[in-house]
Order: C-alpha cells, then sequence, then structure tokens
C-alpha cells in the first residue's frame, strides 16, 4: 500500500527504512522522500516508524495532584 502517493512510497518501504535504522520522519523524508512534497502522509509515516520500533503513543492526560 502507497503510504505517500506525491513520492511513490510504501509501506513497505517505510519499514524497511525502520529496519534500517530510520527513527524519524526527517530522516524517513531524506531517505525516501516520503512525507517531502505536501506532508498529508506524515502522521501515518510516523505511526508506522513508531509500530516498526516498539513505541505506542498513548493518549493520556497529565494527572496533576491537588
Amino acid at each position: 500500500m502507497y503510504v505517500c502517493i506525491c513520492n511513490g512510497v510504501t509501506e513497505r518501504a517505510v519499514r524497511q527504512a525502520a529496519s534500517g535504522g530510520v527513527r524519524t520522519l526527517s530522516e524517513l523524508t531524506r531517505r525516501t522522500g516520503c512525507a517531502g512534497t505536501c506532508g498529508g502522509c506524515a502522521e501515518y509515516a510516523e505511526k508506522i516508524l513508531d509500530e516498526e520500533h516498539g513505541r505506542v503513543a498513548f493518549p493520556l492526560s497529565l494527572l496533576v495532584a491537588a
């Protein structure tokens, strides 16, 4: 499946880049061109990077002791 239509970057290419050490969106853009044109794919590309590196974002509220 294509992640970045503008630059023809597939999900497989993003996962391979992550396996090759790419950890950030800016590194991914430099390596593959993903998210380098319109940026519409940036959120999904970051999600794939996070999955490949075992990071999961939990939308938790900040707990403050009163």
